[in-house]
């Protein structure tokens, strides 16, 4: 397997003016063109991206994770350095990108399909399938000026797909679709790699990007500072981030976030109080925490890891429904999982607590707790996940044969 796309000692520069004359008379007063800085959004950087795979840039807000995306998109010249794209390219790199506001969604099908490289023909064989991924269809003959943003990006997702590019490249514009539009993308990230095709993401949201990506580079300041597996590249800029927004060790263990509430233990048990899960029966977990000060509607919440690092799932009391209110001093929640749907094996739980936004980190704990599942009384075929699988005697064909005879 080859690299989709090579990035060979890519360096762009802005010039960014703070005090830019607006008027020939401003220009004339100051005798200047404003004062100004360069400032250098991407410093010799190089990276490979694999063929059929899944490559998430990640990084801090003016990292240059976009601006190298649009290098890769032709949007934007290198200054210096190349960009070497294996295969036809399609982006979505902006919300409505393309779109004309005025004309439908019918129309502007036709309008960004033909700036990406399609046919009509094409786009005649393809349009019921691009509607139909996009979830607009009762809107399509309106005016996407009357579109919601996320109407936009599952429109404009759904177009961008269906060139059959090679190499897709897409920005954050998928974070304003709703969570049942992020998991059509996911598999379809998953159909296009399988059909030999690479994706190109930049995401701020890390669970997100871990579920997607198989292969990552992080960028900070203009530089890379990491390339190659997700899960590597996604821990160690975790890490980095942790750190930077104040770690505490608090009994043994590595806290992150501003602390006004700190968890103390989470406990994985059968609801009966029996440590070790069975696959498909019943769990419990215990989150124990202490808020050092009040606070109001905070959201708790963990996740679950496998032990080689895989994402597997996360729920927290927001996304459920459950409102706290105000916390304060020492406090036990619980969540009830009705059935196990794990394997056999030995799994990660990472706990936090955030503000009701979750954009505030309070308290951030990686494997807080560890809980083994055993087998029970089934037999499990590998993978993590079970499939409470049923089935049923083969039933004779339409012309008379049984399916077992067969």
């Amino acid at each position: 397997m080859g690299d989709a796309i090579v990035v060979e000692g890519v360096t762009k520069g802005f010039r960014v003016y703070h005090e830019r004359n607006q008027t020939l008379k401003s220009a004339v007063m100051r005798r200047s063109r404003g004062s100004y800085e360069d400032f250098l959004a991407l410093d010799d950087v190089s990276l490979a991206v694999p063929e059929s795979s899944t490559f998430a840039l990640v990084g801090d807000n003016g990292s240059g994770k976009s601006t190298l995306l649009k290098c890769m998109a032709r949007i934007l010249e290198p200054d210096s350095g190349q960009i070497s794209m294996h295969g036809r390219v399609a982006a979505l790199l902006e919300v409505g990108s393309g779109f004309h506001p005025e004309l439908s969604g019918r129309d502007n099908v036709y309008l960004n399909g033909s700036i990406l490289g399609m046919t009509r023909q094409e786009i005649d064989r393809k349009f019921d399938e691009i509607v139909d991924f996009s979830g607009v269809e009762q809107f399509i003959d309106q005016p996407v000026k009357n579109y919601s943003s996320g109407m936009y990006v599952r429109l404009g997702f759904s177009v961008a797909i269906n060139v059959e590019p090679e190499i897709l490249l897409v920005d954050e514009v998928l974070a304003v679709g709703d969570a049942a539009f992020q998991v059509k993308c996911m598999e379809k990230f998953g159909t296009l790699n399988r059909e030999g095709r690479t994706v190109v993401i930049v995401s701020h949201s890390l669970p997100s990007v871990r579920a997607m990506s198989d292969t990552a580079a992080w960028l900070e300041k203009g530089r890379l500072r990491e390339a190659g597996p997700a899960s590597d590249v996604l821990e160690q800029y975790e890490r980095s981030t942790r750190s930077a927004s104040g770690t505490a060790v608090v009994g043994g263990r590595e806290h992150t976030g501003s602390g006004e509430v700190r968890i103390n233990r989470v406990e994985v048990s059968r609801p009966s109080g029996e440590e070790r899960l069975v696959v498909g029966g019943p769990a419990r977990f215990r989150l124990h925490w202490t808020a050092q000060t009040p606070v109001d509607d905070p959201v708790v919440g963990f996740a679950l890891e496998a032990r080689d690092g895989t994402y597997l799932a996360a729920t927290n009391t927001r996304d459920a429904g459950t409102a706290l209110g105000r916390v304060s001093g020492d406090g036990v929640i619980e969540c009830v999982l009705p059935t196990v749907l794990l394997h056999p094996g030995e799994y990660i739980v990472t706990a936090a607590v955030t503000d009701s936004s979750t954009t505030h980190s309070i308290d951030h704990v990686r494997d807080i707790a560890r809980f083994s599942v055993d087998a029970g009384e089934g037999h499990w075929s590998g993978g993590y996940l079970a499939l409470p699988a049923r089935w049923e005697e083969p039933v004779p064909a339409a012309d008379g044969v049984s399916g077992r005879e067969r």
